[in-house]
This record gives C-alpha cells, structure tokens and sequence, in this order.
C-alpha cells in the first residue's frame, strides 16, 4: 500500500512538473487599426494618425499598412505605410501618415467641420505584422467609426 502511494505521488509530481514547464501560451491574434486624430492641413492634406493595436500575448513587428479610407459615404484614398513599429503584447502605438484625400472626402470633413459636428469612416485593407520568433502574417482589416471634432483645435477631428 505504501508503495503504491509513493509511485501516485511521484507521477503526481511528474505531472505537474511537465505541465509548468510549457510556459505562458504565446497566442496570435488579429491586429487592429483605427483613426486617431485627423488634422487638415493647410494646403488641404491630411495628417492621419492611426493606432495601431495588438492584441496577442507576444510583441509584434508591424511592417506594412495598406488601408482604403472612407470619410462619411466618399472614398477618401488609401492609407498606405511601412510604419516599421515593434508593439509590446496586448498594446499598441500611434503612426502619423499624410494622405491627399479625394476631393469628395475633403468636401465631406470640410462641411462637418464647418458645421461643429462628426464624421463616420471606415478603413479596409491590411496590416502584414510579424510575431515575435514567428514568419510575416497579412491580417485583413475592416473598421467602423466616428470622429468628432476636437474643441479648440481647427481642423482637428479625433
């Protein structure tokens, strides 16, 4: 009987030392982008400050970007970028990017800022990021929201 107890207890511990030994679950997932602030410049250009988020349990290496950008119902251009950002787990990072909007996105934020009120957009595209110790991945992106305008700063929506 003492025997048998020994040889339970010691695959016990066996199994319980095996199971500590697999360290934290290194989960990928997919990233996301959004807009963080848009700034119109005066020479009608925007500076686009997108976030960046990961939500993986290890870092992640963001090497492309290349989202279609919707300001209200118009196609505003494309977000195009190689931001070459290292972002920790489960967090993320702002890139600034110039984009010339269509004229029909322009018009769109112009008349929403001229009215004090926000604008919907959307992005659409892709993000290529590479996973700590792991090869390059391309995550399809699609992303909904508003931006308001920022009080005390023409021609700033965030």
């Amino acid at each position: 009987m003492r025997a048998t107890f020994r040889t339970v207890l010691a695959l016990l511990f066996a199994t319980v030392l095996a199971a500590c030994t697999h360290g934290p679950v290194r989960r990928v997932s997919e990233p996301t982008a959004q807009l963080q602030q848009l700034t119109v410049r005066a020479d009608g250009a925007w500076d686009v400050q997108l976030r960046l988020q990961n939500y993986s349990s290890i870092p992640m290496r963001f090497d492309r970007v290349r989202l279609a950008l919707t300001a209200g119902t118009q196609p505003a251009g494309d977000i195009v970028a190689t931001p070459a950002v290292d972002i920790g787990p489960e967090s993320a990072d702002v890139v600034s990017i110039t984009l010339q909007p269509s004229t029909a996105a322009k018009l769109a934020v112009a008349d929403a800022l001229a009215a004090g009120r926000g604008i919907d957009y959307a992005l659409k595209g892709e993000i290529a990021a590479t996973p700590e110790k792991k090869s390059q991945k391309t995550f399809d992106v699609e992303h909904r929201s508003a931006l308001n305008p920022a009080p005390g700063l023409p021609g700033v929506l965030r």
